[in-house]
């Protein structure tokens, strides 16, 4: 079948054109990579998948599935529709996320899921892209309509966003929603001084967690001084398990002890079972996407694409990076999942909802549809 070329005038044709197929090409590599751990590491895939292990490798192919369709389906939007997309999304799970403090299931003391018949939402992570869409429109159209208060309606909503997190509490999303708005401000031309005491700012508000927070004193404490058998050190310990090649696929030990292990810890689980090249591999896919997408924004003139496009990727980043540092006991351990290879549905389906709105943002377009 031959190409699609530019002059197919048909709407396939000329979303072919325009979508940035190289970073389409790693986020379908990383969608595989979920697919190989959901078979390969499942907790319990190693000992004959007992029924329960078994409908959570299915739900998690399945939810991995919707969310390939879902990326899809978001790439095809315009500009309008993804402001008018995130717009919706932002209203509906702000909501929800608020009810999560009224109606919420607790689990390790924070209330961050919503329980629905067969599986449990977090509606925080539905709320992160239409966030990022949402505080990059408003700043853009500050510049774009003299006299419209858009950095002031940015930074409220951030604050509004930030006690709700702050309320679950979500120490972990309150940190990735701070860094966002701080690089779209930066990428808006925020003067050197008030990054310097945005800096401030976040350091004092991290002394803050480690004195009056007790999860948070807790695992800086453990970072510091790890006990014996703790989840970070039982993590290192399947690296080196897993030495260059890996144990082989359900072979590892570690999702046995680990209670983090399809989710906080998956990088640790791929370690073991897949080995020091495989895990290399999933580092280099991650910074091929980012580098490509910042390297798209290079060349972009509308200044709402390149905010909100580069929060989008600052987040995807900077998730992907807590999640793998804290498996490698580089920084304190943080409950953040590995874009599409941890296991969850709100994870899977809130970052395809994510990266489909960056491809949508960073499509060629003709004049007419830059607003």
């Amino acid at each position: 079948m031959p190409p699609l070329s530019r002059a197919d005038n048909s709407f396939l044709g000329k979303w072919w054109w325009s979508v940035d197929r190289a970073t389409m090409l790693g986020l379908a590599v990383l969608l595989g990579v979920g697919y190989v751990l959901a078979l390969a590491a499942m907790p319990g895939f190693s000992t004959r998948l007992s029924d329960p292990h078994t409908i959570a490798m299915l739900k998690q192919i399945l939810f991995l599935a919707m969310g390939g369709g879902v990326m899809l389906g978001m790439s095809m939007l315009s500009l309008r529709q993804v402001k008018l997309t995130a717009l919706g999304l932002g209203i509906v799970f702000f909501l929800l996320t608020a009810f999560t403090l009224v109606h919420g299931t607790q689990v390790d003391g924070a209330n961050r899921w919503l329980a629905l018949p067969g599986f449990t939402v977090q509606p925080s992570e539905f709320l992160r892209p239409a966030f990022i869409i949402i505080s990059g429109w408003c700043i853009a159209e500050a510049r774009r309509t003299p006299g419209f208060p858009g950095k002031r309606a940015a930074l409220g909503v951030f604050v509004l966003t930030a006690m709700l997190l702050k309320m679950q509490p979500d120490i972990g999303m309150t940190f990735l929603f701070t860094m966002v708005v701080l690089a779209q401000f930066y990428l808006d031309g925020m003067d050197m001084k008030w990054v310097g005491m945005a800096a401030v700012v976040v350091l004092l508000a991290l002394v803050y967690a480690f004195f009056f927070i007790t999860h948070v004193h807790t695992r800086i404490e453990m970072f510091i001084n790890p006990p014996p058998g703790s989840q970070a050190q039982t993590a290192l310990e399947a690296f080196g398990n897993g030495g260059v090649w890996g144990l082989g696929p359900g072979e590892g030990q570690v999702k046995n002890w680990l209670p983090d292990a399809r989710a906080d810890f998956v990088f640790a689980v791929a370690g073991e079972e897949f080995g020091l090249f495989f895990c290399g591999f999933i580092i280099l896919v991650f910074a091929a996407i980012v580098l490509r997408a910042l390297v798209r924004l290079l060349s972009e003139n509308n200044l709402f694409v390149v905010l909100a496009a580069g929060g989008l990727i600052v987040a995807f980043g900077l998730q992907a990076f807590v999640n793998m540092a804290s498996s490698l006991s580089l920084i304190p351990t943080k409950g953040m999942t590995l874009p599409f290879i941890s296991y969850g549905g709100s994870s899977a389906l809130a970052t395809s909802i994510q990266m489909g709105f960056l491809l949508a943002l960073t499509r060629r377009r003709p004049k007419m549809e830059m607003s």
